[in-house]
């Protein structure tokens, strides 16, 4: 099958390899996925240049989608021919989704609604899966004054969506005003330019002093500052799921006790089952109800993969980028 592959750490157009592989065949309890599209991710960037070698070809990227054309023992046989999205394609293993097929679970390959196209399907398993759990873990949103970190970013978009379906006022931060514009037409009330104002004197202007009751944030290394200069209403809640520092984070302690907040981390490969299975029902519906936008920022053939983590990297697109194959 054509693959692209890296075998050492570094940049993009230094270690990214394509050619042939092995086609991977279905275990028991496996199917195997003829890949029509695969998802580029900011951690699929951070893992090629750090995340340590542990196998003679390292096939990137967790998210993807096709058609299953093969099953293992165990497996029905009618879901031969089943378009579907993948989770967790390269997570804890070592063959992801820039290649033509993958073997995996089958529970990793989720049925994907008629309507829904494979670009659109490669934006699931990190991106929307992520705003699904940032959203379940926030609670109660009705009503709510919501901020979302980064809301023009591929969960942030998302994210932002299923604030506002839940009955959410939400609040936005971007860095340009074409990105503004990209988030008020999901239905952000208002933005915040993180670049020429002070986020926390707007949240005070925006929430007559009071403070957002519920932040969503992806850099912790940034947004921990919240949590003490009162952008955040007592008994908030900041859930996050990321951070741009890789080192320690120093918080504030006093102002967390006294204004009685919750901080709530999760990282989306490693969700309970209870939860996975709970995000995995949650989004099917809204795929089936067509209730969300999907943000395909660009694609790319797969001989072209270099210039697709190189996009992603700038972060300078607004949504996902795609790998088609």
């Amino acid at each position: 099958m054509k693959a692209a592959w890296y075998n050492r750490n570094g940049e993009a157009v230094e270690v990214l390899t394509l050619g042939e592989l092995p086609t991977p065949q279905p275990a028991a309890g496996e199917v195997r996925v003829k890949l029509a599209t695969s998802g580029v991710n900011p951690s699929d960037v951070k893992s090629r240049k750090t995340r340590p070698i542990t196998d003679a070809e390292i096939i990137p990227h967790s998210d993807g989608a096709g058609v299953i054309d093969a099953v293992g023992a165990g497996v029905s046989a009618a879901r031969i021919g089943e378009r579907v999205w993948i989770w967790n394609g390269q997570w804890q293993r070592p063959w992801g989704t820039a290649c033509e097929y993958i073997a995996l679970p089958a529970q990793q390959a989720v049925a994907l609604p008629d309507h829904i196209d494979f670009a659109s399907a490669a934006c699931f398993g990190i991106p929307a899966l992520t705003a699904v759990q940032a959203i379940h873990l926030a609670g109660d949103l009705k009503d709510k004054t919501v901020l979302v970190v980064a809301a023009s970013s591929a969960v942030g978009h998302y994210a932002a969506q299923l604030a506002v379906l839940q009955g959410a006022r939400v609040i936005g931060t971007v860095g340009s005003e074409a990105k503004a514009e990209h988030v008020r037409r999901v239905g952000v009330h208002e933005v915040i330019h993180y670049k020429t104002e002070s986020v926390s004197e707007r949240i005070k202007q925006l929430s007559n002093g009071q403070g957002m009751d519920v932040v969503i944030d992806m850099d912790f290394s940034t947004s921990h500052r919240l949590t003490a200069d009162g952008s955040i209403k007592r008994h908030g809640t900041l859930v996050c799921y990321g951070s741009n520092v890789a080192g320690d984070v120093t918080v504030t302690f006093r102002p967390l006790l006294w204004n009685s907040m919750t901080l709530k981390f999760f990282l989306v490969y490693d969700l309970t089952a209870e939860d996975r299975q709970h995000g995995l029902r949650y989004l099917t519906q809204l795929l089936q109800d067509n209730a969300l936008v999907h943000a395909v920022a660009a694609q790319y053939p797969l001989q072209d993969i270099v210039k697709a983590h190189q996009a992603v990297e700038s972060g300078q697109v607004m949504g996902n980028v795609v790998i088609t194959l």
